[in-house]
Parts: structure tokens; C-alpha cells; sequence
């Protein structure tokens, strides 16, 4: 095994209560960790430049890296009632939108997937603004574009922000599938062996164990990293994307992810490692 490895995950609460084990030293890593945090689409284009040993990614975007990297089954975002909602400053509908901008939080997102097909469905097409995830409802309350997918915190405070819902794409996905909505993986690149892999898997899942039994334990590390520093929006955060999902995929989840991957132009069957 390596003696040190690289690890990219996103500032989000559900990434920071999940890996504040491994962060602090609580939990034992494989190998010593050198960690990066930076925005979900940041961490898309690191991975897909190979920069990671160990990445939390869009599962949208891992279709473009799983030829060097693999899923683990441990600290990814998949759940019901999770997804990432479409909104505007004005009530509309979705069909109004054709031809108009509309912000998205990074071309290689999973919410940024799911939103083409939706469009695609509903035989429309609108000019893509890609921004940071943060600038998404500036840019809709300030009329730059007639709507945005709003993903992370957003989900929660988009109303007080004056904002409506167009569509909840989340749950768009699971009445067209009946799967739960995969929005982020963990990936780990596959030179490092499935020793490594499976090591580190289990690591993440003693990683967010350790948060669940003791919650006050990594707040101040959630806190400091946090877009939105309310309490309550925090704890809502954390307790919509990380779930039973995050500890193991299970049958199902293997399932969305892949159903997914398809839709990202991913064609092969080696996803997720082997325990």
C-alpha cells in the first residue's frame, strides 16, 4: 500500500460529517492523507486530470474516469427526496423556459445530467450558464438568468432567497425510474489495487460511523467549511444526502448508479469495487 495518498472531497456538510473521522485522526486511514476540499465541479475536473488517489465526484462525471478509477461502495450522496430543484424568481412553466438561460452548477453535475433530461422530455432547449454552485441563486434573483438548478444548501433556502420551485428533478428521477437519486461517489483510482480499495472503504465507513455516535464531535469542522452557517439548515443538510446510501450502496444503489452512468454515456459493468 501507499505511505501517503491524495484525497479530494467538497466543503459540503454531508462530505465534512462524513470524513471529520479521517480528517482529525480519529479514524484510522490506510495511508496518510493529504486532503484537498474544493467545489463538487472543481473536483469533477481534478479527477478527470487524474489528480486524486481517493475522490468524491458527480456520478454523472465519473462516467468520463472510470477507466482509471472505481467506485467504492462507502461516503458517497444517493437517497430519495435528495435531489436538486429547478427555480425562478417567478412562478413559470418548465416549458417556458425553452430558449432562455438558465444557471447550472457545472456542466459535468449529476442535477446538470438529470436537468437535459428532463428537457429533453419535455422537447425544449435552453442556453446553459455554468457557474459555482453559490452563484446559482444570486444569478436568478438578479434576473441574469430565468432560472437555476440549485443543488447542496441551496435545496433548502431557495424560498427565503424570494425564489419558487419550477420542478424538483430529484423527484422528477425517481417517478421515471423508481430508483433513489445517485448524486455523488467516491472514487478511488484503480492502480492502487483492490487491497487499497477496500481498506479505504471500510475506513470511510468507520469515518461517518464515528460522526453518528458522537455529532458534536466534528460541528466545529462542518461549521468552519459551510456555505450556510444556520444551525438547522446545517443538520437538514446532513441529514438528507448522508444516509444508509452513504454506508454501502446496497443492490438498489448500484442499480440508480448505473442506470445513471448510462445516461452519461458509460457502457461497461466494472463500477463499484468488490468487497
Amino acid at each position: 500500500m501507499p505511505n501517503t495518498i491524495t484525497l479530494g472531497y467538497s466543503p459540503c456538510p454531508n462530505d465534512t460529517f462524513i470524513f471529520h473521522g479521517l480528517a482529525s485522526g480519529a479514524v484510522s486511514a490506510p495511508a496518510e492523507l493529504e486532503i484537498t476540499l474544493a467545489d463538487v465541479e472543481e473536483l469533477n475536473a481534478m479527477a478527470a486530470d487524474g489528480r486524486f488517489d481517493v475522490v468524491k465526484v458527480s456520478v454523472a462525471a465519473a462516467a468520463g474516469i472510470l477507466d482509471d478509477y472505481v467506485l467504492l461502495r462507502a461516503g458517497g450522496a444517493m437517497g430519495y427526496g435528495a435531489g436538486p430543484v429547478l427555480v425562478a424568481g417567478e412562478a413559470c412553466d418548465f416549458a417556458s423556459l425553452d430558449g432562455k438561460p438558465v444557471a447550472i452548477p457545472g456542466r459535468k453535475t449529476t442535477a446538470n445530467l438529470i436537468f437535459g433530461l428532463c428537457c429533453r422530455e419535455a422537447g425544449i432547449a435552453v442556453d446553459l450558464k455554468e457557474m459555482v454552485f453559490d452563484e446559482v441563486m444570486p444569478a436568478v434573483a438578479s434576473g441574469q438568468v430565468a432560472a437555476g438548478v440549485v443543488i447542496h444548501e441551496g435545496r433548502f433556502t431557495f424560498r427565503e432567497q424570494g425564489m419558487v420551485r419550477v420542478l424538483d428533478l430529484g423527484a422528477w428521477w425517481e417517478k421515471h425510474t423508481g430508483l433513489p437519486i445517485p448524486l455523488g461517489a467516491i472514487a478511488v483510482r484503480r492502480s492502487l489495487g483492490e487491497e487499497f480499495a477496500r481498506s479505504m472503504n471500510e475506513a470511510i465507513r468507520q469515518s461517518l460511523l464515528h460522526a453518528r455516535g458522537d455529532f458534536d464531535g466534528p460541528w466545529e469542522y462542518i461549521r468552519q467549511h459551510a456555505q450556510e452557517l444556520d444551525d438547522a439548515v446545517i443538520r437538514e443538510h446532513i441529514d438528507t444526502f448522508v444516509t444508509d446510501y452513504s454506508l454501502d450502496v446496497g443492490e438498489a444503489g448500484v442499480g440508480a448508479v448505473k442506470r445513471l452512468l448510462g445516461e452519461a454515456g458509460w457502457s461497461g459493468n466494472d463500477v463499484f469495487i468488490e468487497l
